[in-house]
């Protein structure tokens, strides 16, 4: 979920090494768009989508999706090159979605169809959330060591599960971050700011809500880790928990019951979502 995902050892079928595609795909997209003559704001006009959007994928923070690849080919006179790595992208995104390791893949299946997701993020950022530095950080630093294959097949799984912020119709979601989370740079400075810029991108999304965990608080509802609660559409809401190799999907309603009652405590004593943007402004500014 947050960054444990990658806890368990990889089967030789689970590395394939396509994380860079989808890097080097933002950064083709803007050498083109910069060869077109156009400004960010104007290719978003004329490919009906927001400047945001185009900045993040030229940034590689989100995937370009097959269809966008097609449709803006010819506004940037990219001969169809674009257009012809529609396929190994929608490819690669389809292989994605089912290649995460055996513990993992109940959960990831799950979020990707939900209709309301809540995270609470203690010690790292909430995977889902993560900037590809920030990501890269997670994965490189863990130890035993991963191979580079291994990293590579990491980062890819995890931001092919960003896709869930374009899904129709948007899904509820709403994040508690711990402060201590933000005051720990990890990739380093520019890694760090890319992680804080997308935080402020994730802002901007009407389904969601993002909410800051003051250290100073003295008191807390939740001090045994990391939890997420997801809801699919005509179901229950369950909780699902991630320790070092071991993941729990609950879905008892009162052992549920106690972690939505613990969210919501923590939702109250944290900052609101306004205080919150500015307080990650404000880390921005600072570095």
């Amino acid at each position: 979920m947050s960054g444990n995902e990658e806890e368990r050892p990889e089967r030789p079928s689970e590395v394939d090494g396509t994380a860079h595609l989808f890097l080097a795909l933002g950064k083709i997209l803007k050498v083109l768009r910069h060869n077109a003559g156009l400004s960010q704001a104007e290719l978003s006009g004329l490919a009906h989508c927001s400047e945001d959007l185009i900045s993040s994928m030229e940034r590689g923070v989100r995937t370009p999706q097959p269809d966008f690849l097609v449709r803006v080919d010819p506004l940037v006179n990219a001969g169809g090159v674009l257009a012809a790595a529609a396929d190994d992208v929608r490819e690669a995104l389809a292989r994605a979605r089912v290649r995460h390791p055996d513990w993992f893949r109940d959960f990831a299946h799950e979020e990707a169809r939900a209709v309301a997701l809540h995270y609470y993020a203690p010690q790292v950022m909430p995977g889902i959330l993560q900037a590809p530095g920030y990501a890269n950080a997670v994965f490189r630093h863990r130890r035993p060591l991963y191979d580079e294959a291994t990293i590579e097949k990491r980062l890819t799984d995890r931001l092919a599960r960003q896709a869930i912020f374009e899904k129709e119709p948007a899904p509820t979601m709403s994040f508690v971050i711990e402060e201590d989370v933000l005051r720990r740079p990890l990739g380093g400075r520019d890694a760090f700011r890319e992680q804080l810029k997308h935080l402020i991108e994730v802002f901007k999304f009407r389904n969601v809500h993002l909410q800051i965990m003051p250290t100073d608080r003295e008191e807390h509802p939740a001090l045994g880790g990391e939890f997420t609660l997801l809801t699919l559409k005509g179901r229950r809401e369950v909780a699902y928990i991630e320790s070092y190799q071991h993941a729990r999907i609950i879905t008892d309603p009162e052992e549920v019951r106690m972690y939505t009652e613990r969210y919501g405590i923590m939702r109250a004593q944290a900052l609101t979502p306004r205080e919150s943007l500015e307080f990650i402004e404000k880390l921005l500014g600072e570095l």
